[in-house]
């Protein structure tokens, strides 16, 4: 049903209204509430789901948590012992067999972040969240409500929501809207927003179980969390392991049969197959679920926008999920709040689907699909009982170049109609880059330490933040009263060359709220005017 364009003259209720509390939903309340914005959140369930989804969070992730307020409570609820490790391997057969190697070591890319990388159920995370957000009076929760319908005018949206327990039901009014309910969003279809799918044609199996016996086979690998199995009759698709806690809990996601249910399918035989041994299984969980890409063919229709699972939906594979979630709720809530505090111009908005939609369609094409084509390939190409001595030079190849996904994989927004490119050349935002300390724009900012001994990211403001370097004061203060004018708050960092910050070869950088860079130049002087074009296209105020 598409949403209905109906005048309406309630009051807002808040300025934002979030529909679903997963994770992406509660890091947008966080974002929104530090801002001052209210919002209010919605969520069906009244406490965390028990399914332990969405663990890898990366360091970017983990950067989120960091300017949120919450880092040090996150990694305060990992389940597993920060000694232990948060690696992952790969094998083929089986687990305990001849073949395998580390598989996406998000460590090699530690340096190029602030924060290092976590690991913990996604239930874990959500708790976390809830408690943050439940400190910033900007932020109003109603755990236990479903958003049912949602229609929209010119000056805002209004969703109807029920009591999960009661059917009573409320009527709340907002500026925007935001659907962040997942992969079956009834925001996204009530606003008529479609959807490019890709079905792989697949059911997959969710287990969530218990065994001691499982943690002493696999004591051989020391430091690994996650296990991926390859076997040539899956072609491609993987049998996944993955631990919740250090010594007795796991789920394993992997393909099984159309029409396989919990009671026709021996589910203890598949997790034993897949380990090449015995072991003890006590099942908590049974669940299935439909391997599919799934794209949104928009990520806002009006006043009305959609982040995480509701955007798009894939397969677990290589924990992009959440992460992607999280950074779809960092980028919408700052421009968010611009707009809504006036300091954002008309152009912002619209540079979510812009920056995001892209960077997502990549995501899928460029490393989740292909790494299931790949793994096709290898497993009809190379086989150790036809031809052991071309397999292990396969397999060893792979190994050397399991680094690869981890370092290609850098999310950037050069394409961006609120990036300013000095050059003319074509651009394009993507997840394929590469991670360097060089400040490029579109690009993350990467961490340094500035010559009065803290780190960049100790001394970025809460909305831009311009770093000159070897600048005169009179250029800085071209700036600054740029800024003034554009009713503009700019945090300026004047910074020696000489610095680690000088690394990034760039005379000025400048630096959006989500720590990406809007702007790198090499200019020795920049005039008034030109100061300002850059602010006002950093804000959405211009078009390219």
């Amino acid at each position: 049903m598409r949403s209905r364009y109906v005048p309406n003259t309630t009051p807002f209720d808040a300025e934002v209204v979030i529909i679903g509390g997963g994770p992406v939903g509660l890091g947008l309340a966080a974002e929104l509430g530090q801002r001052g914005i209210r919002c209010l959140l919605t969520e069906r369930h009244l406490l965390p789901q028990p399914i332990p989804k969405g663990q890898n969070l990366t360091q970017r992730t983990m950067e989120h948590f960091h300017f949120w307020g919450a880092e040090k409570d996150l990694r305060k609820a990992r389940t597993i012992p920060p000694e232990y490790g948060i690696g992952g391997l790969t094998a083929y057969g089986t687990l305990l067999g001849k073949y395998s190697y580390d598989w996406l070591q998000r460590e090699l890319v530690k340096p190029y972040y602030f924060t290092a990388n976590e690991r913990l159920p996604q239930y874990e995370t959500e708790k976390v969240l809830r408690r943050r957000v439940a400190m910033l009076p900007s932020v109003q929760t109603l755990y236990g409500w479903d958003a049912e319908e949602i229609m929209q005018d010119a000056e805002g949206a209004t969703i109807k929501v029920t009591r999960v327990t009661t059917d009573q039901q409320r009527t709340l009014r907002a500026a925007y809207a935001v659907g962040c309910d997942g992969s079956r969003s009834k925001i996204r279809d009530q606003a008529g927003i479609t959807q490019t799918l890709t079905d792989h044609d697949r059911r997959m199996a969710l287990l969530v179980f218990r065994s001691h016996e499982l943690h002493a086979l696999l004591a051989c690998y020391p430091g690994k969390s996650f296990y991926n199995v390859l076997q040539p009759e899956l072609k491609g698709y993987w049998k996944f392991f993955g631990r919740v806690d250090l010594g007795s809990s796991w789920f394993f996601h992997a393909p099984v049969p159309p029409g396989t249910t919990a009671d026709n399918f021996d589910f203890k035989l598949y997790l034993q197959e897949a380990v090449g041994a015995e072991f003890d299984i006590d099942h908590q969980h049974i669940g299935f679920w439909d391997l599919r890409f799934a794209i949104a063919d928009t990520y806002r229709a009006g006043r009305i926008f959609i982040a995480g699972d509701a955007a798009h939906s894939h397969p677990p594979y290589g924990g992009y999920g959440v992460n992607s979630g999280l950074e779809d709720a960092r980028n919408l809530g700052w421009k968010l709040a611009a707009v809504l505090q006036g300091w954002g111009g008309s152009h912002l908005l619209d540079s979510y689907d812009a920056e995001r939609r892209p960077v997502l369609s990549s995501t899928m094409n460029d490393f989740i699909a292909k790494s299931i084509e790949t793994d096709q390939v290898f497993l009809e190409q190379f086989d150790p009982t036809r031809d052991k001595v071309a397999f292990e030079q396969a397999w060893s190849a792979r190994a050397q170049g399991a680094a690869g996904e981890v370092h290609s994989f850098e999310p950037h927004y050069e394409g961006s109609p609120v990036i300013w490119q000095d050059s003319i050349e074509p651009r394009a935002c993507s997840a394929k880059g590469s991670h360097q300390f060089l400040a490029r724009a579109g690009h993350h900012l990467a961490p340094a330490t500035l010559s009065s001994g803290k780190n960049v990211f100790d001394v970025l403001g809460d909305s831009f933040t311009l770093l000159a370097f070897d600048a005169s004061p009179s250029d800085v203060q071209i700036f600054a009263d740029a800024a003034d004018a554009e009713g503009l708050k700019l945090t300026i960092v004047h910074e020696k060359a000489s610095s680690e910050a000088g690394r990034y070869q760039a005379r000025w950088v400048l630096i959006r709220p989500d720590q990406f860079i809007a702007w790198a130049g090499q200019y020795k002087h920049v005039s008034a005017k030109d100061a300002g074009r850059l602010l006002a296209h950093a804000r959405g105020h211009a078009a390219v």
